[in-house]
């Protein structure tokens, strides 16, 4: 089983990897847990509240939620998809948070939908290239090719 970490900006582009990466390790059950890093407010205030947050759940639309719901009808090698939110900047906490949520790998930037969605939205990539997570990356087919998925098995039918 793996546990991947997907940063995103909860954009409808944000789930276009899941089809692939699905397919990709369709013998393998994956929990998906897409994130978005926030660096942490001055404010006392903010800080006391932190753990009664909800705020920034008005970045993710009912639309995001209901596609995910989709996939995992789709998709029956997904076991959980997961939407969450890191509040720090720190290699401990990043750590931390990692470990919690058992994450075993994260999605490569190129395969991400992630942009800043306030002025404290962090790239998570820096935090996660410095802590050496391995990286998952979908793999694309070359130009002229074609997939015919079969339920079990992804076959490539060359295209003339």
């Amino acid at each position: 089983m793996q546990t991947i970490l997907i940063p995103t900006d909860f954009s409808a582009s944000s789930l276009d990897c899941i089809s692939p990466l699905c397919s990709q390790n369709h013998s393998e059950e994956l929990t998906l847990v897409f994130v978005h890093l926030f660096k942490l407010s001055d404010s006392i205030g903010d800080l006391l509240m932190l753990s009664r947050r909800s705020k920034e759940y008005e970045y993710v639309g009912e639309a995001f939620y209901q596609q995910c719901d989709e996939l995992k009808v789709q998709f029956p090698n997904i076991k959980a998809i997961k939407i969450e939110f890191f509040y720090g900047s720190t290699m401990v906490l990043f750590k931390s948070f990692l470990e919690f949520h058992e994450i075993t790998s994260i999605l490569h930037p190129s395969n991400c939908s992630w942009s800043s969605i306030n002025t404290a939205s962090i790239n998570p990539n820096v935090l996660a290239h410095k802590l050496g997570l391995p990286e998952v990356t979908i793999r694309t087919r070359p130009a002229g090719m074609r997939v015919a998925h079969a339920s079990a098995v992804l076959r490539e039918e060359v295209v003339v």
